[in-house]
């Protein structure tokens, strides 16, 4: 657009020539002739009124120029824009010639091209993002990973990395680890408080799944142990926007950076363990952060050190200690599975589902919010912790009797009780079935007389019947109170249907048939 305006004041106000008026605005001396002959000619005057811009300007001395553009067919730019965007091998010289094919008498490439540019500057518009010192941290992994040999079998494995940047002074810290599961992922944030000695007002993170478990603009859900860390820490996790690099820009530059000045410069190098490699970044490290910026004074650990540091947040006095949460339904028998082990509940809650934090050494049920219950953590798998607070009266009771407490109360009763309780709990079975059986002579004890308790476990050892049913049977009928059967040397019983000895022969054992 031509500064119109500007060439009528110098040439009505300000009298210079037209020479002097082209040598100042840029443009030919005819050019500045024309202009003065067609603003006489449309009957302006100086000074213009206020409500003339340079648009009007330019349709008042350019009517017919005017008219030509407007009836060219304006170029749909919102199908343009998204069809560069759509296909890498679009060309705006490809959409141009499809638009001169739908329009015969449409804009030349050069005006298609430049309104297109004019266009796209009004609608890419990007937000300068102003970190205050303190209030971010961006967190994220490198697209480029790092091989770790074994030095015996010489297989390798990738390494990932982690990057972490705080925003107001772009202070970096990168760590590798060998995967990116939910511990490792906790772990990186562990160790980058650790490093910048202090905690952010907020992290952003990106819609992983080890972070986020359900992505939402407004809502996003938090994976439980990343927001129990945070809670910790007393900072809060705020998820970029899907789809929104934008909202990061601050650590995918950081990746860049590291990608360029850490990961290229040890491309060289061959690693054999995760430690050596971290040692090799945290020196590569250092030489970043203390590199000078290129368009103002210090570096980024001088901007960190007197900036960023002081408006960070104190780390706890404890580090965070890693947990896993999980949701799970309570059995009808009062107890929950969790890592392939049972952990007792209150029976009141059969049935419901609670929340359970696995830590390294302790399990925890969680119900609404509230704790309930409290569990060391077993390390063999398929066994049961149950607390006697946590069962029925009936269920307390006989969970009380153990099996040195059954041998005690059978001796009070007598020797030969005591010997078969012991023979029960010694015999074969599983434990469970050897422990009720006990029990269940606890229970007869209950209704019968020590003496006849006694005689019926002399009986029952007598005749090798050291199960609950058999102490039973010879209780109830009476057993117990007829004389025992006296043991001796009995004669032979002679029969026909009963074969002696000397059927058997005498030849070395050879049936005399053979």
């Amino acid at each position: 657009m031509r500064n119109i305006k500007e060439i009528l004041r110098m040439s009505w106000e300000s009298k210079l020539s037209s020479r002097q008026i082209a040598r100042s605005c840029g443009c030919s001396h005819t050019t500045i002739l024309d202009i003065q002959k067609r603003a006489a000619a449309a009957g302006l005057k100086w000074p213009l009124p206020e409500n003339i811009d340079e648009t009007t300007l330019e349709r008042m001395l350019y009517p017919k120029l005017t008219r030509q553009l407007a009836k060219k067919a304006e170029p749909d730019f919102n199908y343009i824009h998204r069809e560069l965007r759509k296909h890498k091998s679009v060309t705006l010289m490809l959409l141009w010639q499809e638009y001169r094919a739908q329009h015969e008498n449409g804009l030349m490439y050069s005006q298609f091209c430049d309104r297109y540019r004019r266009w796209r500057q009004k609608v890419d518009v990007c937000m300068r993002q102003y970190h205050r010192a303190g209030e971010k941290m961006f967190v994220d992994w490198a697209g480029q990973t790092i091989p770790i040999f074994d030095p015996k079998t010489g297989k390798s494995q990738d390494a990932y990395i982690f990057v972490a940047v705080l925003g107001a002074s772009s202070y970096t810290y990168a760590e590798a680890f060998l995967s990116q599961e939910l511990p490792k992922w906790i772990s990186a944030h562990r160790n980058a408080f650790n490093y910048f000695q202090g905690v952010p007002e907020i992290i952003v993170p990106d819609n992983l799944k080890t972070g986020v478990t359900k992505p939402c603009y407004y809502e996003p859900v938090i994976n439980p142990t990343y927001q129990e860390m945070a809670e910790h820490y007393g900072t809060a996790i705020i998820p970029a926007r899907v789809r929104k690099p934008k909202d990061k820009s601050k650590v995918e530059n950081a990746v860049l950076i590291v990608e360029r000045w850490i990961l290229a410069a040890l491309r060289n190098y061959t690693f054999f363990s995760l430690s050596e490699l971290n040692n090799a970044i945290k020196d590569k490290l250092e030489v970043l952060n203390t590199k000078p910026f290129q368009k103002m004074e210090g570096c980024r650990r001088t901007l960190f050190e007197t900036v960023e540091k002081p408006a960070l947040q104190p780390l706890p006095e404890q580090p965070y200690v890693f947990a896993v949460w999980k949701k799970a339904r309570v059995n009808i028998d009062y107890h929950i599975q969790f890592d392939f082990n049972y952990y007792s509940v209150p029976y009141q809650l059969v049935k419901e589902e609670v929340e359970v934090r696995g830590s390294l050494h302790t399990v925890e049920i969680f119900y609404k919010g509230k704790r309930v219950a409290s569990h060391p953590r077993l390390n063999k798998k398929y066994h049961h912790s149950t607390l006697p607070q946590h069962c029925p009266v009936s269920h307390r009771k006989y969970l009380e009797w153990t099996p040195s407490k059954i041998v005690d109360w059978a001796k009070k009763i007598g020797p030969k009780t005591a010997e078969l309780v012991q023979k029960n709990l010694n015999s074969k079975g599983t434990p469970v079935q050897r422990y009720r059986s006990c029990l269940g002579m606890i229970r007869l004890g209950n209704n019968y007389p020590s003496e006849r308790m006694e005689a019926a476990a002399e009986r029952a050892l007598l005749c090798n019947a050291i199960s609950y049913r058999s102490l039973k049977s010879i209780l109830e009928k009476g057993l117990d109170q007829t004389e025992l059967p006296k043991r001796g040397n009995r004669p032979p019983v002679e029969h026909e249907n009963i074969r002696g000895s000397s059927y058997y022969g005498n030849r070395e054992g050879v049936h005399p048939l053979c």
